[in-house]
C-alpha cells in the first residue's frame, strides 16, 4: 500500500482507506470482519461520522487493540459546529469509538453557524489532544478560501469531496486549489453510489481491459485514476472482506499515462459545475 502526507499533518496516510457510511446496514459481524480484512491490507486511514448512524459504535468495536496503527477521521454536522457544540460532538464520537483522540475531524458541509465558530472549536480540541487536526467536506473553492483566511495556511488538513469517474467535478478548481495551498483532498463515494460502469458498456468495457493487463479488477483501476495526483487520497465503503483486499489492491497499481488517457477519454470531467456536487 502506498502512502503520501496528508495534508500539513506530517501523516503518512495509505492512499486507499476505508469508508463506514451505511456499514450499519449489513450484519455486524460480516462488517467487523470486512473492517479488519482492510485494516490487515494496509487500508489503515479510516473515515466514519456521527451522522452515520451506529458506525461509529461498529468501527470501535472493531478497532480494539488496533488504534496505534489507524489514522481515525470522523465528521461533525453543521447544526453542531458551534465553538461548543464541536467540543460536545467530537466528545461524544470519541466515546462511540472507544478512543481519547481522532487524527483528524471534519466538519461535513458548510452550514449556517458562523465558520469562524467552527474552527475556534476545532482548535480548542486540537489544543485539547482530543484530535490532531483539522479539516472540510463538501467545500467549493469560495469556502475554502474563508476557511483558510480565518484559519491561516497549514491548518486545513484536508477537504473531502464526492468524486468518481462519472463525477470529476472536483478537478475543475477544488483539486487545484488544494494542491497549491497542501491541502489533502480525499474522494468519497469512489464507485459512484452503486451507478459504477456496467461490464457491458463502453466504459466498463476499457476498465476490464485495463485490469486484466494489471491482473487486478475493474473497481481497484478507478481507485487507482482517483488516486494518480499526488496529494489524492479516497475511501471505498464495501460490507464484504474480500472486496476490502481487492480495494487495497489499488494501492499499489500504478497506471500508465496511456491507460489514464483512455479513461479521461471515456468519463471526460465535462465544463464546470455552477456548484459543487455533493451527496
Amino acid at each position: 500500500m502506498r502512502v503520501r502526507s496528508f495534508g500539513a499533518t506530517g501523516h503518512r496516510v495509505p492512499i486507499i482507506g476505508q469508508g463506514t457510511w451505511r456499514i450499519d446496514a449489513a450484519a455486524r459481524a460480516e462488517v467487523l470482519a470486512t473492517l479488519r480484512a482492510g485494516i490487515d491490507a494496509g487500508m489503515t486511514h479510516i473515515d466514519t461520522a456521527e451522522m452515520y448512524g451506529e458506525a461509529e459504535a461498529i468501527l470501535g468495536e472493531a478497532l480494539q487493540g488496533l488504534r496505534e496503527e489507524m489514522f481515525l477521521v470522523s465528521k461533525v454536522v453543521p447544526s453542531n459546529a458551534t465553538r461548543r457544540g464541536v467540543v460536545r460532538a467530537c466528545e461524544q464520537s470519541l466515546a462511540r469509538l472507544r478512543t481519547d483522540r481522532l487524527d483528524c475531524y471534519l466538519l461535513h458541509w458548510p452550514g449556517s453557524h458562523r465558520l469562524e465558530e467552527t474552527i475556534a472549536g476545532f482548535e480548542d480540541l486540537r489544543r485539547a489532544g482530543k484530535i490532531l487536526s483539522w479539516g472540510l467536506s463538501n467545500f467549493d473553492v469560495d469556502d475554502l478560501d474563508r476557511a483558510l483566511r480565518i484559519a491561516g495556511p497549514y491548518r486545513i488538513a484536508c477537504n473531502q469531496v464526492l468524486y468518481h469517474l462519472g463525477e470529476r467535478a472536483i478537478e475543475h478548481a477544488v483539486l487545484p486549489w488544494c494542491a497549491h495551498h497542501g491541502v489533502a483532498l480525499v474522494g468519497y463515494s469512489p464507485f459512484g453510489s452503486g451507478d459504477f460502469p456496467h461490464p457491458d458498456s463502453p466504459g466498463g468495457r476499457i476498465l476490464a481491459r485495463i485490469a486484466q493487463a494489471h491482473a487486478t479488477t475493474p473497481h481497484a483501476v478507478a481507485l487507482a485514476f482517483l488516486t494518480r495526483f499526488e496529494h489524492t487520497f479516497t475511501i471505498p465503503k464495501t460490507s464484504r472482506p474480500e472486496r476490502a483486499i481487492r480495494n487495497a489492491g489499488a494501492g499499489t497499481l500504478v497506471l500508465t499515462g496511456d491507460e489514464v488517457a483512455m479513461i479521461e477519454a471515456e468519463f471526460p470531467r465535462g465544463p464546470r459545475p455552477r456548484t459543487l456536487p455533493m451527496l
